[in-house]
């Protein structure tokens, strides 16, 4: 415990050194954590709950189809 605690006092020394780096590490690390939220939000929302009706294994797509004139 004490090394894990001597590590962390040495990184963060280090990220206090180089303000550039660690603006950029910030931003690379915030900008991964949203992008993943947003998928796994969509994800989530689309493809893993249930549709909102009673029974959805009943629900029916209906499409209009141009009948070839040349056939006839």
């Amino acid at each position: 415990m004490e090394t894990l605690l001597r590590d962390l006092r040495y990184g963060f020394r280090m990220l206090l050194k180089r303000p550039g780096f660690t603006v950029v590490a910030v931003v690379a690390l915030a900008l991964g954590i949203g992008a993943n939220t947003r998928f796994f939000t969509v994800v989530n929302a689309v493809m893993l709950r249930p549709l909102p009706y009673a029974d959805p294994a009943r629900l029916v797509s209906a499409e209009s189809v141009k009948l070839d004139q040349s056939a006839a």
